[in-house]
């Protein structure tokens, strides 16, 4: 609500000093603001909704919606940036003289202040929930401080060229300075489609994620080695399944508290997680898939229990 209440704002400033002074770079700043306050408002949708429990219809939940909001934000991105690309060459082509260069500085100036506010907000809150909905708007928003102060840049030459000299030709600034943001729009982007796609295909958890549930795993003495470690993410929640081997004479209760144990450190470090644990006997018998994951000593063979006819 934060983002999409100083989006609002800033799109209200921007399209006003925008006309009146004919910058088409703060036009293009308008419209990205525009894309974020429709991507907040998505994101806004986005965070409730995959927060509902997982239910008969969706049994994993509705976490892959902050994926897919994600994704319609990043086109909706794509499309802000082309149609900026489009009016800069045309504007670029036959520049036209500005006047009141410094109206446009002053909400430039007073965009970047508002948009690192809420970013550093954003990234703070999107963190602590591990959602990337809100660190997706936090991107956008700190990637407008970065546009903002570049299309400021190019209006505060146009303001003191004319204060210091008659008549410059440096009105090509303007249209150069919304290319200049129009990249960075493209630049952010694509690197919010790949990382939304990428969980939508069930791609694993990062390497160092993956290595601290080894580590769990590991660490319990009971345990003689583990398999099919399989991770993915939907959203904040993650989804975590793996096989371990334990001694066949173990009980059920003694098996089952093992997996408690292990769920519970587990979750110590990601709150949101389904995890799934298959409990195996050690016979010995170590395929390629399981010797991977083997905790014996080299030479170690469990007790194996006599079979009962």
């Amino acid at each position: 609500m934060l983002s999409v209440a100083s989006n609002s704002v800033l799109v209200l400033f921007k399209v006003i000093v925008g006309v009146l002074i004919g910058s088409v770079s703060i036009i293009s700043e308008a419209i990205h603001s525009g894309m974020d306050l429709i991507a907040a408002v998505i994101a806004m949708f986005s965070v409730k909704t995959s927060s509902v429990p997982a239910d008969d219809r969706h049994p994993f939940g509705h976490g892959k919606i902050e994926n897919i909001s994600g994704f319609v934000e990043a086109l909706l991105i794509f499309i802000a940036a082309f149609w900026i690309i489009f009016e800069a060459l045309k504007k670029l082509n036959s520049p036209k003289a500005m006047e009141f260069a410094e109206w446009g500085v002053a909400v430039m100036l007073f965009s970047s202040v508002v948009n690192y506010i809420v970013s550093r907000k954003l990234f703070q809150v999107g963190k602590e929930a591990d959602s990337i909905a809100l660190q997706a708007d936090a991107w956008h928003l700190r990637t407008d401080v970065y546009t903002s102060a570049g299309v400021m840049a190019g209006l505060s030459v146009i303001w003191l060229g004319h204060k210091l000299f008659p008549d410059p030709d440096i009105h090509w600034i303007d249209p150069v300075a919304a290319l200049f943001v129009a990249v960075l729009i493209l630049h952010t982007a694509y690197n919010l489609t790949v990382h939304s796609i990428l969980d939508l295909l069930d791609v694993k958890l990062p390497p160092e994620e993956e290595d601290y549930i080894r580590g769990i795993i590991s660490r319990q003495p009971v345990i003689y080695g583990y398999h099919q470690l399989k991770t993915r993410k939907a959203g904040h929640v993650r989804f975590v399944e793996f096989h371990i081997k334990v001694d066949p004479q173990m009980s059920v209760l003694d098996s089952h508290s093992i997996t408690k144990t292990l769920k519970q450190n587990i979750r110590k470090k990601f709150t949101d997680c389904v995890i799934t644990i298959h409990i195996e006997p050690c016979d010995g018998e170590c395929s390629d898939v399981c010797a991977a994951g083997c905790f014996l000593p080299e030479g170690k063979k469990p007790r194996i229990l006599k079979s009962i006819t």
